[in-house]
């Protein structure tokens, strides 16, 4: 054979391996940006299941019952598996309760290797009115217990957190109770319309990207 004619065999040897290799990279990086871990902040146990505090619960319970999905007992926590247009949704609840939670957050987050902004932590607000809700990339733990755990073992603030408003409507020194009460009749005949637009910017947040699901349901 020809020398030049072995020199192209070979060029096309390298190159095909070359392009198999990046190929199967961009494959892996595809799929590692394509699943979300999504975190209910609550307390675990009977009496605390329709608790304020326990929002964050609630809301991705309510995603799987809808889904048709459920949760399966796991290390640290409850995890269920959604998937939407491509992506991957693991919806966690964690069982450390509520001042221990970044210990299931890092390793869940660790063991299905999924980036940092493709995590999303919900949790309640005594700073919002009732039902409101507030989409931010980044932030300070505002005094939640479940926040500061996170942001001591993640070593870091910046992952997006889905605040949803319980309002302050309670007396001096009364905070506890009222955070770990149940919702008034009022705010259970609202629930269900909240809870459907929470579980809406679950989807949002995966399929149309962080930005656009802040300015379609900040506020709302």
């Amino acid at each position: 054979m020809p020398y030049y004619s072995i020199n192209r065999t070979f060029a096309f040897m390298i190159k095909w391996i070359t392009n198999l290799f990046s190929s199967t990279k961009t494959e892996e990086k595809s799929d590692y940006m394509k699943k979300f871990l999504i975190v209910g902040l609550g307390n675990i146990g009977a009496e605390y299941v329709n608790t304020r505090h326990n929002i964050g619960f609630k809301i991705v319970d309510f995603l799987a019952r809808k889904e048709n999905i459920s949760f399966e007992t796991v290390k640290l926590g409850s995890l269920a598996e959604y998937k939407f247009k491509g992506r991957t949704f693991l919806l966690l609840k964690p069982n450390t309760y509520m001042n221990l939670s970044g210990k299931a957050v890092k390793y869940w987050m660790d063991k299905e290797n999924i980036p940092l902004e493709n995590i999303m932590v919900i949790t309640d607000d005594l700073n919002l009115s009732f039902g409101t809700i507030r989409i931010k990339p980044k932030g300070s733990d505002g005094g939640h217990n479940g926040l500061k755990n996170i942001n001591l073992v993640l070593n870091t603030q910046q992952y997006t957190r889905f605040r949803f408003g319980i309002s302050d409507e309670f007396k001096k020194g009364q905070q506890v109770d009222y955070v770990l009460g149940e919702w008034d009749e009022t705010e259970k005949a609202k629930l269900p319309e909240r809870l459907e637009i929470a579980s809406e910017i679950i989807k949002s947040f995966g399929t149309a990207g962080l930005e656009n699901t802040m300015t379609t349901y900040n506020g709302k």
